[in-house]
């Protein structure tokens, strides 16, 4: 990008002039398809907003864009998203980030000190962006008319204050935090309802409470708008087109001109640009043109006539006028749908793509590139016309014949869409008008795709000849389900209207449906898609029906017998009701815990390290570093191909032909270097594929250029050309792996010891399951920051790499082998990583070593920062796995004995997989299962190299005995909570199966946390609700599941170094990685504790004093991975014995001191010891004692959840949580640790789906497509209990881990589905006049929205509606 920035009080005439957190900005030229984001990252100090996705799907990029109207004096605020933002298009804007809130210099934002306060921030990538999402909020609720609330709180309420970050994502935290931070604010928020903070304690007072929140004081707001940029507005210049290739029209005369001047060229038209997001740029355009001042189309006019809304308009625009209260000149049934429309257009993307995606632009993605919009649908449902301009000519056309036509020519523009009043259609008569509208997405408040969506408007009646609603009129529409535009159901509109509904018009309606709404060829789940419009069409109008009462429930109301009642009812209830079914978010949350002090600070819940940083954007990660001089961006290019032979890679370099340094390969790597890309303790991976690629998402090369826009487009357009002749066919599945005998190496100490006498346990059982299959998928780690690294050549043929990376030490040795250099000549640095989950262990290394092998062979400085889709095609996940097995059992549900085997996906490297089997069968003997024998193959695929992700192995296999339990209990026809209590362990049986890892008797806690939670989460009581809920509810189910997990983690050696600097402040080094799991603030803590035995009485403690520097593989060696839970641990107690180190060095020199001057404080001894040549600094490498080095954990879940028959939705209603944590290191890092981990486990369970092409290549490659759990989609009540048990004596002052355990118990979540799902079964056949059993399932892993419902019945409303009929009959 070339730009130039300069600070002048005179603007040239038509330059590009906005400010950035006041800072006034001039640029004399810029590339147009520049974004703010790359600006602000570029070319400003600002760096808080993040690229998280480049999609606007996660919320990281969040900025405050504001607007000043001249005429009315008046600043607009609202959010946007940065990454898609094109930076012209925010001429005489200001931009508000994270910093420019607050800062550390400047103070904090009260909304930075309540993210700090309530533990809401982990890694921190997705920080800032969630503060501007909540200031856009609070700045807009404050000029609202409401009343003054007291000074802590704000004029938002609580429910604006959960949505505003409703479309940011977060992998670490599980949101509860976020929600607390974000509710503190609002004025209505029940004070004794947030979570755990630093504010207060439980034994303070409500009033006591309020007074200790940080004060947010309105009067002293930050100015959104600074003074110097209105002056420049009030000239109403505009940018010059010459220069920027970027057109502003004010007429739709000048519009209809350019478009003509421009016929041929490359031009493209914009509003916002948040087309972007789901259709990529993959070539540069000649010229842009803004439609954002053509006046016709930014009207937005409401009458009795209808609503007009200019195609510009935004959509956030759209929804604030359709909802204000009491509409002038409005016929009162247009202001129920308007209403409706406007409810439905909030689930429509995330507020900050609403607040600049315009009406116009979706509707033309829709006509034009078939996108699945909702608007589409919902307009044409009530009759919608457009104005389309195509050169001189104006053309008005329905809706749904704009549709149909071929694809709008780039010559034409969207005017306008007019929604007609349904009042002056359909005048008031003795007829009621019903709409509604309908959608089936994974997320229910937004930021997803519809799998379908729906708009029904019906006219109907009291029949007069007999008691029954006649249909006088209906529209339906449907779309979003694998066709190329929504549509209007004429047959089905045809066929009921006229008619008097009843079960038989119903049935034949929807038989109609079905074979209307059918996806095109390739569409996933055509079926489940199908069977949403049969649902919602039943859902429409099933209460009109005779006889309703019978299926009352839930959301389908019954109503009195004569049908004037019912349609008098149904009227009101139509106009009243439209707000109820926006989805309600978290509603509350409740943590116990037990603190001590026998270790203080040690023990304390102190907010994390560096929290407040985080959360203004001043925190630096790996590619916030400015960049040096001179700097290159890469991209890596890959393979799509499993198996082949790479002919040629070309590299078009066209598009930018100044901005394309080199293509590295193989071939580049030095005489005396290796293609090596990464290594582990089993073996290396190639850095690029040779001749051979083997596996598709393979390195192939890696593209460097200027910037890293051009290198990701130029990567992106690379043609690779493969070669197939001589090969073999690809190994692509596990069972194909064991046809040609494909495998890794498992080392006998991982691989699992068989307990017992399988035999004699298969020869006690009363009943056998033989060979039952069981086949899991993979997840992606979805951390919010990208693979990332900087490498900078240094003097005498060295090189420093930042890289953001959870095992550096292993990266530096692989760079100075693929470089051929000596290690000494290699540093890596590491200060923070934005989230890692296993994925930035082994996957990261390739990427500092490719930016170190094109800086080293370029001599310039080279980063790269990979785009999400890339991220997700080579990067790995979860090991997916096949599993088989026969087990054994009594009547009672003891299992005797369980044979089983399990073949593991390792991929084509073998990376952390040979640790799979060890991780797998600790997690599977939770349970007692007499004998055990299990037989694990590691399989060595075509697929790309699976890697250590958040509890590895434990997590399917924790999986696997709740599975199997599940069906002993299901073919036993027992509860299944008294099969898994008849097979819980005994500390006699825990030791056979665990050895050493069991412990003391003591240690073992699961009995007492079983039966502990089963008690303080009223289990018992509430099955027996969820019994009479289901015995009441046909359409909703509810499923209660307790579960108990164990874990198993080890110690590892790690060093650390302790260093008293001259002013008595401390500096820490440690090998372990600060990753969001607040190893930093433990470590501090320690520290802390470690020095305080020499302080004196009046020095308080050293907490404040601690500072921890970042990983450095020269200054502190050995540090090993961060990883498998106990680094925080291994560190903290490397940091304690250096302590002891440095107080065993003080203590005989205080004493001397103390003798000559009396007591002395902690600055003076520590000045007085340097002065003295004491040795301030000291080093210790931490190995931990082999008797003590492995423990188990233990944590009882209790999960409840309701699922919605007719869209297979799951909604999770409360979870309970006890875990053991042993005695704390930190409770509120644990805290976050357990409810973050477990929000990732519902992630694998219900809704991550990780998919492939045929050629194993990622095809769930974006936010749109892979949809991890999100703020609407956590528990609605979480409660987490920390049991503080101190039976670990053996132990880092007796702690025990957090970070991996709690996901396990997410497993939870998907057995109570598995509960709900049975009952909708049971049901299901008794209307088909079976027995009512509910026979044996198998749930599938992730149990998404399709799943659940295909299980549940995709004919379910068919079977009712023919089940209602017999009954009459």
């Amino acid at each position: 990008m070339s730009s130039k920035m300069a600070v002048e009080t005179e603007t040239r005439n038509g330059t590009l002039v906005f400010a950035v957190n006041g800072q006034r900005f001039e640029l004399p030229t810029v590339d147009p398809s520049t974004t703010l984001l790359e600006f602000l990252r570029s070319q400003t100090p600002f760096k808080s907003p993040k690229l998280g996705c480049g999609e606007g799907g996660c919320g990281a990029c969040v900025v405050l864009l504001s607007k000043y109207d001249p005429v009315h004096d008046k600043v607009e605020d609202f959010t946007i998203s940065s990454c898609l933002t094109l930076l012209c298009s925010i001429n005489r804007c200001s931009i508000t980030t994270s910093e420019g809130l607050g800062n550390s210099k400047n103070g904090f934002h009260p909304i930075h000190q309540r993210f700090t306060g309530f533990h809401a921030s982990q890694c921190g990538f997705c920080t800032p962006g969630m503060c501007v999402s909540l200031f856009g909020a609070l700045i807009n609720a404050e000029k609202t008319n409401r009343s003054e609330p007291p000074p802590p709180f704000s004029k938002l309420n609580v429910s604006e204050a959960e949505k505003a970050v409703a479309g940011n994502l977060c992998r670490c935290t599980g949101y509860r935090p976020i929600a607390d931070a974000c509710k503190s604010l609002a004025a209505d928020v029940d004070i004794e309802d947030l979570g755990l903070n630093s504010f207060w304690t439980k034994e303070h007072s409500k009033e006591e409470k309020i007074s200790k929140l940080p004060v947010y004081d309105r009067n002293h707001e930050i100015c959104t708008f600074p003074e110097f940029l209105k002056n420049e507005i009030r000239s109403g210049i505009t940018l010059d087109s010459k220069r920027y290739n970027w057109h502003s029209p004010a007429s739709v005369e000048e519009l209809q001109n350019l478009l003509k001047v421009y016929e041929g060229t490359e031009i493209k038209t914009v509003v916002s640009n948040t087309g972007m997001g789901y259709y990529k740029e993959i070539k540069p355009y000649d010229k842009y043109i803004d439609l954002k001042h053509v006046p016709e189309l930014s009207i937005l006019k409401l009458d009795q006539t209808g609503v007009e809304i200019g195609a510009a308009v935004t959509i956030s625009k759209v929804i604030e006028a359709l909802k204000k209260e009491n509409q002038h000149d409005f016929y009162p049934r247009d202001e129920n749908v308007l209403r409706k429309i406007a409810s439905h257009m909030e689930k429509v993307a995330s507020g900050f793509i609403r607040n600049t995606a315009s009406v116009g632009g979706n509707l033309v993605m829709a006509q034009r590139k078939h996108f699945p919009s909702d608007i589409a649908t919902i307009l044409l449902a009530v009759d919608s016309v457009v104005d389309i301009m195509s050169s001189h000519q104006f053309e008005r056309i329905t809706l749904e014949e704009f549709l149909l036509r071929p694809p709008l020519d780039f010559s034409s523009v969207l005017v306008n869409v007019k929604i007609p009043s349904v009042g002056k259609v359909l005048p008031e008569t003795n007829t009621i008008l019903l709409f509604e509208t309908y959608r089936a997405a994974p997320r229910p408040l937004g930021s997803a795709l519809a799998f379908l969506n729906a708009a029904f408007l019906a006219e109907v009646s009291p029949c007069e000849t007999s008691d029954g609603i006649l249909v006088n009129h209906c529209q339906l529409a449907f779309g979003a389900y694998g066709t190329k535009h929504a549509i209007r159901a004429r047959r089905v509109e045809e066929f009921l209207s006229g008619k008097i509904l009843n079960a038989e018009v119903l049935y034949e309606a929807i038989q109609l449906i079905r074979a209307t709404v059918v996806s095109e060829d390739g569409t996933a789940n055509p079926a489940y898609r199908s069977s949403l419009a049969a649902g919602f069409l039943f859902e429409f109008f099933s209460s009109l029906i005779d006889g309703s009462a019978e299926i009352s429930n839930g959301f389908l109301n019954g109503y009195a017998s004569t049908s004037m009642a019912k349609c008098s009812k149904l009227g009101q209830s139509n106009v009243q009701d439209y707000s109820n079914k926006i989805p309600t978010m978290l509603s509350s949350a409740k943590q116990v815990l037990e603190l001590s002090k026998s270790y203080y600070p040690v023990g304390e819940p102190i907010s994390k390290s560096g929290a407040a940083i985080q959360a203004s954007g001043e925190a630096v990660y790996v590619d916030d570093i400015p960049s040096p001089t001179d700097c290159l961006h890469g991209a890596f290019i890959y393979s799509t191909k499993p198996l082949a032979r790479v002919r040629s890679i070309k590299v078009n370099s066209k598009p930018h032909p100044d901005g394309v340094a080199a293509v590295i390969s193989y071939k580049d790597i030095p005489e005396l270097g290796e293609n090596i890309g990464s290594n582990f303790f089993f073996g290396s991976e190639p850095l690029f594929a040779d001749e051979l690629t083997q596996c598709a998402g393979q390195r192939v090369a890696f593209v460097v250029a200027d910037a890293q826009k051009h290198a990701n487009m130029v990567a992106n357009c690379a043609v690779v050309e493969y070669g197939m002749e001589d090969l073999e066919p690809p190994i692509l599945s596990v069972e194909e792996a064991v046809k040609r005998s494909s495998f890794f190496d498992v080392p006998p100490f991982f691989y699992p010891q068989p307990v017992g006498d399988i035999s004699k346990g298969m020869a006690e059982a009363d009943h056998k399951i033989v060979s039952a299959e069981i086949k899991l998928g993979s997840q992606y780690y979805f951390y919010m920051e990208t693979q990332t690294a900087l490498a900078v050549p240094d003097e005498d043929n060295c090189i420093v790499v930042y890289s953001s990376i959870q095992n550096p030490e292993f990266a530096h040795s692989v760079i100075a082998k693929c470089l051929g250099i000596p290690e000494n000549n290699v540093r890596v640095l590491t200060r923070r990583v934005g989230g890692g989950f296993g994925g930035k262990a082994v996957a990261a290394i390739p990427v500092a070593t490719a930016c170190a092998l094109a800086a080293h062979k370029l001599h310039r400085p080279v980063r790269m920062y990979m785009n999400r889709k890339t991220d997700m095609i080579m990067t790995g996940g979860r090991h997916p796995m096949k599993i088989t097995y026969t087990v054994g059992f009594k009547a009672d549900g003891k299992i005797t004995a369980l044979q089983i085997e399990i073949l593991i996906d390792a991929g084509i490297s073998p990376d952390m997989s040979p640790l799979m089997p060890h991780t797998v069968s600790s997690a599977l003997q939770k349970y007692d299962w007499g004998a055990l024998s299990i037989n694990i193959k590691v399989c060595k695929t075509n697929n790309t190299s699976k890697s250590s992700m958040r509890a590895p192995g434990d997590l399917q296999g924790s999986f696997i005995a709740e599975a199997i339990i599940e069906h002993v209990a299901s073919t036993l026809s027992l509860e299944v909570d008294s099969v898994r209590n008849v097979n819980l362990h005994t500390y006699n049986s825990l030791k056979s199966f665990y050895r050493d890892r069991a412990g003391e008797n003591l240690e073992y806690t699961l009995p007492l946390l079983w039966e502990k939670l089963a008690v303080s989460s009223s289990f018992d009581k509430r099955v027996e609700m969820v019994k009479e809920f289901n015995r009441c509810n046909k359409w909703k189910k509810k499923g209660i599941s307790r579960v108990p997990i164990f874990y198993g983690v080890s110690l590892r050696p790690t060093p650390g170094r302790v260093s008293i600097l001259k002013d008595g402040s401390i500096v820490v080094e440690v090998g372990g990685i600060e990753i969001g799991q607040g190893l930093w603030t433990k470590v501090k803590q320690m520290t802390a504790f470690g020095l305080n035995t020499i302080l004196g009485s009046e020095d308080g403690d050293l907490l404040d004093r601690v500072r921890v520097i970042q990983a450095d593989t020269l200054s502190l060696i050995q540090g090993g991975i961060t990883g498998g839970s106990t680094t925080s641990e291994s560190s903290c107690e490397a940091v304690r014995l250096c302590c002891n180190i440095l107080v065993e060095r003080l203590t005989p020199f205080k004493e001397r001191m103390q003798k000559q001057m009396g007591p002395i404080k902690w600055d003076t001894l520590v000045s007085q010891a340097h002065m003295q040549s004491v040795n301030l600094s000291a080093s210790t490498f931490y190995i931990p004692d082999a008797s003590s080095s492995s423990y188990l954990n233990y944590g009882v879940a209790v999960s409840e959840v309701e699922v919605n028959l007719l869209t297979g939705e799951t909604t999770v209603l409360q979870v309970d949580i006890i875990y053991d944590c042993g005695k704390s290191l930190n409770p509120a890092v644990d805290l976050g640790q357990i409810e973050g981990a477990f929000v990732q486990g519902i992630g694998f369970f219900m809704s991550e789906e990780y998919l492939t092409n045929s050629d194993g290549l990622v095809i769930t490659d974006s936010t749109w497509s892979y949809k991890i759990p999100s703020m609407d989609t956590i528990p609605k009540q979480f409660n987490v209990e920390l049991l503080n048990s101190s039976h670990n004596e053996k132990r880092v002052l007796s702690s025990k881990a957090s970070g991996e355990p709690p996901l396990l118990l997410a497993v939870s979540v998907h057995c109570a589905t598995r509960a709900a799902v049975k009952e909708a079964r049971k049901q299901l056949l008794s209307w088909s006049g079976q027995d009512g059993s509910e026979s044996i399932f198998q749930l599938d892993v992730p149990a998404t929205m399709p799943v659940v419902k295909e299980l549940c019945g995709l004919d379910i409303v068919e079977k009712y509606l023919k089940w209602s009929l017999g009954r009459k009959n």
